[in-house]
């Protein structure tokens, strides 16, 4: 018998349209920033929604995603505190970091590059995401899930983040390219 719920799609078995909702519990956002020239600091945001669209016509599928500011974690309290301030994101008054994809373009097998339109506090910028599909299968709860992964990097100056400090042996603090982590599970809705 043949499931109706998937079909194949350059040899790899993926959703039949439809449209999915990130599962906040297993999806992570998460970031790694360059430290005083030498080491890097890891993050990740806590609360993130979204939907995918799966299309009838893979590449024409998308994303609109948001990730809650205030739900920034690196595991250090200040530094955490430091990212929502004036000098990072304005966490008080925007909120969200907001994510729409404009295009899908296929790399072959399970490999595409999503690229979309990122919005940092009022700033919006084009990012290409090198995405990974890792499948698609149905929980013990019935509900039809599938999973990817996504990497890329962005500019922070380029949204307007440009607080740092030079240090006295040269170089700055924060470094400026900022590689972007996700991992990600959506559920049919």
């Amino acid at each position: 018998m043949a499931d109706s719920s998937t079909r194949e799609y350059q040899g790899v078995k993926i959703p039949t349209p439809g449209t999915f909702s990130l599962d906040p519990a297993h999806t992570r956002v998460g970031f790694v920033a360059r430290h005083m020239m030498v080491s890097k600091v890891r993050g990740s945001f806590q609360e993130v929604s979204g939907k995918i669209t799966v299309a009838d016509d893979p590449t024409q599928s998308r994303v609109a995603a948001s990730i809650v500011v205030k739900s920034v974690s690196t595991g250090v309290e200040a530094r955490d505190n430091h990212l929502r301030s004036a000098d990072f994101f304005e966490a008080d008054s925007h909120p969200t970091l907001e994510f729409v994809s404009t295009s899908l373009t296929p790399k072959g097998g399970n490999k595409f590059t999503l690229r979309g339109d990122l919005t940092i506090k009022t700033t919006t910028v084009p990012v290409d995401l090198d995405v990974e599909f890792e499948g698609v299968t149905v929980s013990p709860y019935g509900q039809e899930v599938f999973g990817f992964s996504a990497t890329g990097e962005i500019d922070r100056e380029a949204f307007g983040i440009t607080y740092n400090m030079v240090l006295e042996a040269g170089g700055v603090m924060i470094g400026n390219k900022i590689k972007l982590e996700i991992e990600g599970e959506a559920i049919r809705d």
